[in-house]
């Protein structure tokens, strides 16, 4: 499994990373300190988020590799992605979308820097 991020989306997350960060691709289901919300309703929704690379991320067991990096992922959710997975960020709707072989997974994907004050 890898992802990929277009080049809108590496300018847009770029400014947001140093090696004191880490890069998580959160499936919003309410488990761990970063999903915002449990799921309630019937369509699959993840958030990228930056993290301070020593924050605490137990949840997040498994490292994608990636045009930025590792992204770290919650196991379990990979039941709901594809093998090859492509992210991209639209500046004039100012969202990113997560799509995958079998086409789109999430068209709104979420993105929070919680080490931003």
């Amino acid at each position: 499994m890898a992802i990929n991020f277009d080049a809108a989306a590496v300018s847009k997350l770029t400014p947001h990373l140093a090696p004191d960060k880490r890069l998580l691709l959160t499936f919003e289901d309410g488990v761990g300190p970063y999903s915002q919300h449990a799921m309630i309703h019937m369509q699959v929704q993840f958030t990228l988020n930056v993290i301070a690379a020593d924050a605490p991320a137990e949840d997040y067991d498994v490292d994608i590799p990636s045009n930025l990096g590792p992204i770290g992922i919650k196991g379990y959710s990979q039941e709901d992605l594809d093998p090859h997975l492509s992210l991209r960020y639209d500046s004039e709707m100012g969202i990113f979308t997560l799509s995958g072989d079998g086409g789109e997974i999430d068209g709104n994907v979420g993105f929070i820097d919680f080490t931003e004050s």
